[in-house]
């Protein structure tokens, strides 16, 4: 490895001004074969730059050739495989990772530690050195030693320091001041020696010489010594001096400190009385608002209001540690106690009082209304038009407007008494559920009445209490009650009852009518049943908005997540509960106060969803295509109702009856097809236009004009599909059955009619089914044509079929004239049985039979008359082939021309 390492010096890198340090005999990993040398070089000039140098054998192998050299600066890893087993691999990573295997683990090692002491030599970026033996990295380079970088026997590169400018001039001057300093260096050299040993003899008597400055110099430090005691003595007698000054400051420091802590506790007792009186004491006025305040009037309320809230305040302050151990403190937490129960029971029996008066106001604009209807011997009929004018319901906004200036305070009392807060939103629940259940079920009978348009075939309206009889009973009752909240209502009960089932026994006489077919109605009365359903639904809108409106802000429900419940969780929507009843002061969690909400507007508007299914029903009775207009209203009340809010109680209720008149709507398509089915046709008389066919035109019709730009089109798309496919099964079923109208005939005639329906209403989802009808009425008219027409020249038609056969069998046509049975006699023979006037009453005689077979409605007897003519010309002109072509030159021809056929045909057209 010397010899290799001295020829490579001399061959490649003394040439390059450059000195190998060391070297590594390496091969690719993988790639044992292909042996070359890493060499670690450095340059003689400044500055130096160290380089890890590629040389390769030549292909000839008799010299060396550099191949690539990288800077030092640019290597960053140095991976030896493993720190502790000997293992000849190695990594080397500049902008690629270079994967090495040295032919020997010690020339590694000895390439590695050059590499680190070069890098620590000259290099700012350290390189890392990674699974390498703490024994190859020394802690730094020597400094100083003349050795070599590898420890070889190389010289290190670093040791020479130039001489700077004042340095050489210095060297100058002296070597100019002897002659002899280049030619004889050794006398030169002892010249400076002694000129050496002058200086030195000159420092020492310089140093001798001193001695006197320096006795004096101590001299003078005695002294100071001397002077510092004495200043040390008077400290010391100040400080003894001091010693008694600062006993009788700590005494002064000691009562100082006595007086600040006692003005400390006087200012914290202050300020303790201070933050009591403050917060705990509750004006006087305040007081006798809590006691006597007026709460009907509006500042009566508010004074009443602000009075609870500064209670409320007071109460829920914040107590420091200790102060609820204070006597005052507790009676005064007692006396507040007690002025919070009394108001609140005053409060809670004011509202109560005012739910009963308002509920008693209300009975009495109800009986007003409808107190004539009772009244023996009176015009009823006279009386229900009057009062049917006006179907409108009760307007609560009047009460809702009084009972919002208590809103504070039932939130007040909903955060001070929840008891009492509960027991009077039970009974306001009850009250208005009697309320609105009187009011809903007059406003739907009066929509009961103007939808049948009569009042002959319902019962008589059963004669309610007199009226200031009922009035006084309901207001007993509710007054008796208002002692305790949540009292029996028995008699509210009661009453209730009586009369809801009056008006049921109403609905169900309305109910109980015979059923309308729908050719007893015209446009004008559908319209009607139309408009009394949306102004229904647009009534029932507002007024459950409204309410909903009410019982969130006077509840004050929207203040919080979630709170307690007021109905068991069984409890029926009629007002009945079931066996699992919970006790009043255990009100239920519901999951958040939109439930709450939704509960209440249940238990209050029971009666709504059973009043509309009724509704629904007698409109479905009185003519099933109604089903249609209540379905598009229906929706989109729906849809206006989820836009608001997607659970509240109007969207929950009408989305229930919508499913209802889905279900009417799908009923009245399912009956419409079952009445297709079990259509039977008269056996003596023509079929024509079948009924389920006008029928569909007039649903078709009448849907598109309801239909239009509603939210609910894809369920009359669906309608469409099936009832039109009901129609092509059915139309095809009774043609197979029908015995004196043509199968050919009803076919064509029903599906021109579809066609024609369909092409007029343009419905899209039907253009397939159209396209097919105008394909079935086509076909059919053809078949119908041909199979009518058949052979009016019979016997013409039997030669000439005789005359293809010989061709067929590979006779030339031109030679089909020497045939016997159909030479030009023959044809001449049979064509003189055919003048124009038999050929006129033959097709006489088929317009007859055309015109017996098709109806006067569909009016397709002169498009068949014309198809006929030009089958039958058809035909001729086929004939007039065959002559040509099988007797060529014989002057044969038809005793008539096609000019004949069309003025036969026109004149017995005109003649019928």
């Amino acid at each position: 490895m010397t010899a290799i390492k001295h020829a490579l010096q001399r061959d490649i890198f003394t040439p390059n001004d450059e000195r190998l340090l060391s070297i590594v005999n390496v091969c690719k990993a993988g790639k044992k074969k292909k042996n070359c040398f890493l060499c670690a070089t450095v340059t003689t000039e400044r500055p130096v730059q160290v380089k890890v140098v590629k040389v390769k054998k030549s292909d000839k192998g008799d010299f060396y050739k550099r191949q690539i050299a990288w800077a030092l600066r640019d290597l960053a890893v140095v991976d030896a495989k493993d720190a502790i087993k000997e293992n000849p691999e190695f990594d080397l990573h500049f902008e690629k990772i270079y994967k090495w295997v040295a032919s020997s683990t010690a020339e590694k090692n000895a390439f590695i530690s050059c590499i680190w002491k070069l890098n620590q030599r000259y290099l700012r970026k350290k390189i890392d050195f990674v699974n390498v033996s703490s024994q190859l990295l020394e802690e730094s380079v020597p400094s100083g030693e003349n050795q070599s970088v590898t420890g070889g026997d190389e010289e290190a590169v670093d040791e020479y320091q130039e001489l700077n400018a004042r340095e050489e001039q210095d060297i100058e001057i002296m070597m100019e001041g002897c002659e002899y300093a280049i030619s004889n260096a050794e006398a030169f050299a002892e010249r400076l020696s002694r000129e050496l040993q002058v200086l030195d003899g000159a420092n020492i008597q310089s140093i001798m010489a001193s001695e006197k400055q320096v006795n004096i110099l101590m001299k003078l430090l005695d002294e100071a010594l001397k002077e510092v005691d004495q200043i040390e003595l008077k400290l010391s007698s100040y400080e003894e001096m001091l010693q008694s000054v600062k006993e009788q400051m700590d005494q002064i420091s000691e009562s100082n400190h006595l007086i600040h802590l006692s003005n400390t506790n006087n200012v914290k007792l202050l300020s303790e009385i201070e933050f009591l009186v403050n917060h705990m004491d509750l004006a006087k006025g305040h007081i006798k608002a809590l006691q006597e305040g007026d709460l009907a009037s509006s500042r009566g309320i508010e004074a009443c209001t602000n009075a609870a809230d500064a209670l409320l305040q007071c109460m829920n302050v914040a107590l420091r540690p200790g102060h609820d151990m204070l006597l005052a403190v507790k009676q005064q937490q007692q006396r507040f106690s007690d002025l919070r129960e009394h108001f609140a029971r005053r409060l809670a029996s004011h509202l109560n009082n005012v739910f009963v008066q308002q509920f008693t106001q209300a009975l009495l604009q109800l009986y007003n209304r409808s107190y004539f209807l009772s009244v023996p011997g009176h015009d009823q009929s006279s009386t229900l038009a009057q009062h049917s004018v006006e179907l409108t319901l009760p307007n609560h906004h009047p009460f809702h407007r009084d009972l919002l200036r208590y809103a504070k305070l039932m939130e007040w009392l909903k955060s001070t008494d929840y008891g009492k807060y509960e027991g009077l939103t039970k009974n306001y629940m009850d009250y208005l559920s009697r309320l609105y259940e009187r009011e809903i079920k007059d406003f739907f009978e009066v929509a009961k009445i103007k939808m049948t348009g009569t009042t002959k075939e319902s019962k008589k309206f059963a004669t309610l209490p007199r009226k200031e009889s009922a009035v006084k009973q309901e207001t007993e009752s509710l007054h008796g009650s208002s002692g305790k909240l949540t009292g029996s209502t028995s008699s509210l009960n009661k009453l209730s009852v009586q009369s809801s089932g009056n008006r049921r026994s109403q609905s169900s006489s309305l109910l109980d009518m015979g059923n309308m077919s729908a050719s007893d109605l015209d446009v004008a009365d559908r319209t009607k049943f139309d408009k009394i359903f949306e102004q229904v639904l647009s009534e029932l809108e507002p007024l459950c908005l409204a309410e909903q409106d009410f019982i969130s802000k006077f509840f004050k429900l929207q203040q919080h997540q979630s709170m307690p419940g007021t109905m068991t969780e069984a409890e029926d929507l009629d007002g009945g509960t079931s066996s699992r009843q919970h006790n009043a002061g255990t009100p239920l969690p519901v999951s958040s106060e939109k439930d709450m909400i939704r509960q209440m507007m249940i238990k209050i508007f029971r009666c709504i969803e059973p009043e509309l299914n009724n509704l629904i029903a007698l409109g479905d009775k009185i003519d099933s295509f109604n089903s249609l207009y209540m379905l598009v209203k229906m929706s989109h009340h729906v849809w206006t109702a989820q836009n608001v809010d997607p659970a509240s109680f109007l969207s929950t209720t009408l989305g229930n009856v919508l499913v209802t008149v889905k279900r009417n709507f799908d009923k009245c398509i399912s009956n419409q097809i079952r009445q297709m089915e079990e259509v039977k046709i008269s056996k003596k008389s023509k079929v024509g236009i079948l009924p389920f066919v006008a029928e569909f035109e007039e649903f078709a019709g009448l849907a598109e004009s309801i239909f239009k730009n509603a939210e609910r089109r894809g369920d009359l798309d669906k309608a469409y599909t099936k009832l039109i496919r009901g129609v092509f099964v059915n139309v095809e079923k009774v043609a197979n059955e029908s015995q004196k109208t043509p199968r050919d005939v009803v076919m064509m005639e029903n599906f021109h009619h579809i066609f024609a329906t369909l092409s007029r209403l343009k419905i899209s989802c039907l253009e397939a089914e159209k396209k097919e009808a105008k394909q079935k009425y086509t076909d059919h008219l053809q078949s119908y044509v041909i199979y009518s027409l058949g052979q009016p020249l019979e016997k013409l038609n039997h030669f000439f079929e005789g005359v293809e056969a010989r061709v067929a069998q590979g006779i030339r046509e031109e030679e089909v004239s020497y045939q016997l049975a159909f030479n030009k006699q023959e044809l001449r023979k049979v064509i003189k049985e055919y003048p124009g006037k038999e050929v006129k009453k033959g097709l006489d005689n088929l317009y007859k039979k055309v015109d017996k077979h098709l109806c006067e409605e569909e009016n397709l007897l002169q498009v068949v008359w014309h198809s006929m003519q030009d089958e039958f010309i058809r035909q001729y002109k086929h004939f007039e082939g065959l002559i040509a072509r099988c007797y060529p030159g014989s002057g044969v021809t038809m005793e008539f021309t096609i000019q004949d056929i069309l003025d036969y045909c026109s004149s017995i057209a005109q003649s019928h």
